[in-house]
């Protein structure tokens, strides 16, 4: 299994920018897509962004498309979040996930279909 450490939440003002980042010990970083997903007070969690084994694919929710990138690193078994223009709606706990494919896609979107979970970070943006 694959062991997942996030990093990098905090307090942001409306319109600014946080970088998360998550970690990844344990198995092959490469034989894993990997996802943001975050969940707010009194919602289900949700998809934010998800990327390939290889990071040459990428795919977005709606609602952060064009604000936000996902880019991973598999020298470095990282997976990083950046978050720009950032909206009061985007207040979450943010959480990376993992899942173990045979496929080179990024259409994971499903809370479901991911296996390994961090223990989350918190992103609050302030209006």
């Amino acid at each position: 299994q694959v062991q997942l450490v996030e990093s990098g939440g905090g307090l942001v003002q409306t319109g600014g920018s946080l970088r998360l980042s998550c970690a990844a010990s344990g198995r092959t970083f490469s034989d894993y897509a990997m996802g943001w997903l975050r969940q707010a007070p009194g919602k289900e969690r949700e998809f934010v962004a998800g990327i390939s084994r290889s990071g040459e694919m990428t795919n977005y929710a709606d609602s952060v498309k064009g604000r936000f990138t996902i880019a991973r690193d598999n020298a470095k078994n990282t997976v990083d979040l950046q978050m720009n223009s950032l909206k009061p709606e985007d207040t979450a706990v943010y959480y990376c996930a993992a899942r173990r494919t045979y496929y080179n896609r990024a259409y994971y979107t499903d809370r479901n279909d991911y296996t390994y979970w961090g223990q989350g970070t918190q992103v609050t943006v302030s209006s």
